[in-house]
């Protein structure tokens, strides 16, 4: 394939918050830089399109495959071929520098497509276990970027085409960086952020409200909540709240997400990719309960890298019950000196120019640099995990 560095750059993610989110801060920072975006996505992307305002979007077939093992496979092969021929004829139309998937079933055809038009190719990995699409083109792209300098399931051959550059976040996130956390003491409001993701969580709904009910008075009439709930969930946990005589904000979404993790001293949610790092960038301590059916255990590695740094305190699913709550919550209400330390441990693990950090290597990547600088890094070979590598994007070049 001609090549076109001056082309548009390619972000192929799928329909979920956690694909997109780190696919729109990409898009932010490559549009001030002046390229041109295309989204290619499944057909979700209605939901989200509005994150990507300047960019050309298409929407590509795609499928999970249903159940394990040869069969799953099979039952998924014709929407992914499907895609696969639709994402080859996207791209032979739009000349693309480069393109970069971010994980998921919906960002395979495009990624594939790319790797048989000669595209230059890399994906990026946001959790601390390396997804399945990830681990199946990491051999045919050029480089992976990843969260963290070890995920799991990386195969010794691909090492040397890790690339630390951290989790993108949106420009939403990166202004509330510097907000000071603000430690609740004596008889300060304790300001409480709960959430489950850009679906929410039923789980939540049905522990939370019930775990605060059964807090001492003296820390209910202090509690300020914001809670993300379904919709069919806010008036019995509603009434919960106002039972238990606790001031709450219920809705089913939030669209100012960023200033309301800066506004709180503490956020219980789930431990998905995306809301790890902006945790993690904006410095607010957590109580992170991992969603038990992901795929390879994403969340709880995630969840675990956070409360391994002092940052968080982890609650599996099958152990978060009203009564283990209660009991956690009294005791970081009770000693907010811990709070405000976990809050300084997540600002450590924060990695504000994860985005600008991405933007080089995929500019990089579209002028044709970055396959021989990574020959050169790595003895002429193109393997091996040379530490320079990690520091390419970060300036180490």
């Amino acid at each position: 394939m001609t090549h076109y560095p001056n082309g548009p750059i390619v972000i192929a993610a799928g329909g979920t918050g956690g694909h997109l989110f780190p696919g729109q801060a990409l898009a932010q920072e490559l549009r001030r830089r002046g390229r041109r975006i295309v989204l290619m996505t499944d057909e979700r992307v209605q939901r989200f399109d509005k994150l990507f305002p300047d960019a050309d979007i298409y929407a590509v077939p795609s499928a999970t495959p249903s159940g394990k093992g040869i069969v799953g496979l099979l039952r998924a092969a014709p929407a992914i071929l499907a895609g696969v021929a639709r994402s080859f004829s996207i791209l032979q139309r739009v000349k693309p520098a480069a393109l970069i998937g971010f994980g998921g079933y919906p960002t395979l055809p495009p990624v594939l497509a790319a790797i048989l038009r000669g595209v230059p190719a890399c994906v990026h990995e946001q959790n601390a276990v390396l997804g399945r699409v990830n681990r199946l083109v990491g051999p045919h792209v050029e480089a992976i970027a990843s969260t963290f300098d070890a995920p799991k399931f990386l195969k010794a051959r691909d090492a040397g085409k890790l690339v630390l550059t951290g989790n993108p976040v949106r420009d939403a996130v990166i202004a509330q960086a510097g907000a000071p956390y603000e430690t609740p003491r004596g008889e300060d409001r304790i300001k409480l952020l709960v959430f489950g993701g850009s679906q929410g969580a039923r789980v939540m709904s049905d522990i939370v409200p019930v775990a605060l009910a059964q807090l001492p008075e003296h820390l209910r009439r202090r509690l300020a909540v914001v809670q993300q709930c379904r919709a069919e969930d806010i008036e019995r946990v509603g009434d919960i709240y106002k039972e238990a005589g606790i001031d709450a904000e219920l809705s089913d979404f939030f669209d100012d997400m960023p200033e309301r993790i800066a506004a709180c001293h503490l956020v219980i949610g789930r431990s998905g990719a995306s809301t790890v790092s902006e945790l993690a960038v904006i410095g607010r301590p957590s109580i992170l309960v991992p969603l038990p059916h992901s795929l390879d255990n994403d969340q709880k590695a995630n969840a675990e890298k956070l409360a391994q740094a002092g940052a968080a305190w982890m609650i599996e699913q099958k152990y978060f019950t009203a009564d283990a709550l209660r009991r956690q919550l009294e005791q970081l209400f009770g000693n907010p000196s811990d709070l405000e330390a976990a809050a300084a441990a997540a600002r450590r693990q924060g990695q504000p120019n994860a985005v600008r950090d991405l933007a080089d290597l995929v500019e990089a990547l579209g002028r044709g640099e970055y396959r021989a600088l990574r020959s050169r890094r790595n003895g002429g070979n193109g393997n091996g995990g040379d530490d320079k590598l990690l520091k390419f994007a970060t300036g180490g070049a």
